[in-house]
């Protein structure tokens, strides 16, 4: 029996090749939450607007969450090559991302639940000047989603045939996420603003706070489902069938365990155990799986059937 990776040196790390320009983009975009969430939620107190304050205090959480998502790409950066991390710090900003769908999900529920309180018992607005701050919250949004989806849609892959696999960082879509559920809370707002300004539907605030709520809670949900898998090293099933195809196509091998996981925004590690002929050995394993681009790290382990 005898096993190998495919250098005998190397390093673990795994950060996206896009890690530092979206770490300055995720700053960016905290400066502008948190100056637009404390106009918000003045904004909110002063005119009594739900949909306004709850847009307010929902960016507050955004600028936690975006906090984290900044504090992420700074601690993967200085620690990319401790000791302390077998595999590197690649899956450190799916840790933040799992953080930021956790606070968004409580978000929705806050704001779901302060929604119906208003509903049940109105409170006075001051339509016109929670319009306009709405308004500002939306722009700032706006600007914070293309700095954000700028590098979101450079940070894709692809495979052999160009097709694109979306959400490689998921520190950087989490963030993505967080500042599109602010604008549809400030469009939401907006609307509702409007609507009770000119056609008196004042019930329809707090509604749209619900409806806001409800989406929101969503989007937690997904993004909190692709972050967990990555941290509990959810087998990538494209990786693993392209392995086994590579390695049992010859028909002189057959593998008999195979741990694929992700390591890294764009980088897999595997674990390949094969029982072979004599015409097959760990090098020939190695040949034949170097079209597997997405593997970063690989180990093969060998046995004469």
């Amino acid at each position: 029996m005898s096993s190998t990776n495919i250098n005998h040196t190397h390093d673990h790390v795994f950060l996206g090749s896009a890690h530092d320009e979206n770490a300055k983009r995720t700053l960016w975009v905290v400066a502008l939450t948190v100056v637009m969430m404390i106009g918000e939620i003045t904004a909110g107190y002063i005119t009594g607007s739900m949909a306004l304050l709850a847009d307010g205090f929902h960016m507050a959480t955004h600028a936690g969450a975006l906090g984290i998502a900044a504090a992420a790409y700074g601690y993967a950066k200085r620690h990319a090559f401790s000791q302390r991390y077998s595999f590197g710090t690649g899956k450190v900003g799916d840790l933040g991302g799992f953080a930021s769908a956790l606070i968004l999900g409580m978000v929705s529920l806050g704001i779901g639940v302060e929604s119906v309180m208003r509903l049940l018992q109105p409170t006075e607005v001051q339509f016109g000047t929670a319009t306009l701050i709405a308004i500002a919250g939306l722009i700032v949004n706006i600007v914070s989603a293309l700095l954000l989806g700028h590098g979101h849609s450079h940070g894709h892959d692809h495979d052999d045939h160009g097709h694109a696999h979306h959400g490689n960082d998921n520190n950087l879509k989490s963030a993505y996420v967080h500042v599109v559920a602010d604008a549809l809370t400030s469009v939401l707002a907006i609307a509702a603003l409007l609507a009770g300004r000119y056609l008196g539907w004042v019930w329809l605030d707090p509604v749209m706070g619900i409806v806001g709520a409800i989406v929101i809670a969503r989007w937690a949900w997904t993004l909190m489902g692709v972050t967990a898998g990555v941290l509990l090293d959810q087998t990538d099933a494209h990786v693993a069938e392209e392995i086994r195809e590579l390695v049992e196509k010859p028909g002189d091998a057959t593998i008999t365990d195979l741990h694929v996981w992700r390591v890294g925004p764009q980088a897999h590690a595997a674990i390949v155990s094969v029982l072979g002929e004599a015409t097959a050995n760990v090098d020939s394993i190695r040949e034949r799986l170097k079209p597997v681009h997405e593997v970063s790290h690989l180990t093969v382990e060998f046995r004469l059937a």
